[in-house]
């Protein structure tokens, strides 16, 4: 279903918890390992956070296989993490991260608590979304900094693509997000000084959408998607040509992936 006022794509039914994506299950000790170059993006990003440091603490939700904790940790950030996933939960705790396995509400952290917090591709998986944020705000420090990535309801791809876009895959995501009404819901939760970027594209699924007519059954946008950027990571040339189209795709509003940047009050 879509959102007549901001056009937030959503799923008309919740998933009941047999329905739910089983994350026990999703994660292994396959995908608890990422690429190189994603450690080296993830590097970056958190590397930018360092003007926000204050109490010194960075929570991470949905740290799957670790990789922000772990380079929080690496520039000296005390870094906490949440995480519905058992096995996630248990490798990070056995690095010695303080991370908690249940939903962020459930956590119940202290008001104000946290200098940053970090939840790459976690918006659409959540059933309560609204709740979360506002929960968000409430744990963050004044002057604290949200940072999220999740895809877009208005990118490229699924203005090609619509329904056979394979990012639409309930239950595991429940709603994809517009922009505006992304925007609107951070505005709510008590967030001021908000950012969204629009950013990325996977040719690769659009092409091959074209060439098969068969749909994305036999498409595998995760390999596709790394192989991409990998590439696109070996020089500061491929950089740079990665740097012009994203500034180009979030100018005209047609990335496939939201970036926020959202401070508290």
């Amino acid at each position: 279903m879509v959102c007549r006022g901001c056009d937030t794509i959503y799923s008309g039914h919740i998933p009941a918890p047999h329905e739910a994506e089983n994350y026990d299950e999703y994660y292994s000790a396959v995908n608890l390992t990422v690429p190189e170059f994603i450690v080296d993006r993830v590097n970056e990003i958190v590397g930018n956070f360092a003007p926000y440091r204050q109490t010194n603490r960075l929570l991470d939700i949905g740290f799957g296989a670790g990789t922000i904790l772990e380079t929080a940790k690496a520039q000296k950030w005390n870094a906490f993490g949440v995480e519905v996933s058992r096995p996630a939960v248990e490798q990070a705790r056995s690095r010695g991260y303080e991370a908690f396995h249940g939903s962020l509400i459930s956590a119940a952290y202290p008001d104000d608590y946290f200098d940053v917090i970090t939840a790459s591709e976690i918006l659409e998986h959540i059933s309560t979304p609204q709740e979360d944020l506002t929960e968000i705000v409430r744990i963050l420090r004044p002057g604290g900094i949200f940072w999220a990535t999740t895809p877009s309801a208005r990118g490229i791809s699924y203005r090609i693509l619509k329904l056979e876009w394979s990012i639409l895959s309930p239950p595991e995501h429940t709603q994809l997000y517009s922009k505006k009404g992304l925007f609107a819901m951070l505005n709510e939760a008590g967030f001021r000084n908000v950012r969204i970027d629009a950013f990325g594209v996977n040719p690769f699924e659009i092409v091959n959408h074209f060439k098969s007519r068969k749909g994305n059954d036999q498409f595998n946008r995760v390999e596709t998607g790394y192989s991409l950027n990998a590439e696109l990571m070996k020089s500061p040339i491929k950089r740079r040509i990665k740097a012009v189209a994203n500034k180009t795709l979030s100018m005209l509003g047609i990335g496939d992936s939201l970036k926020v940047f959202a401070q508290k009050s």
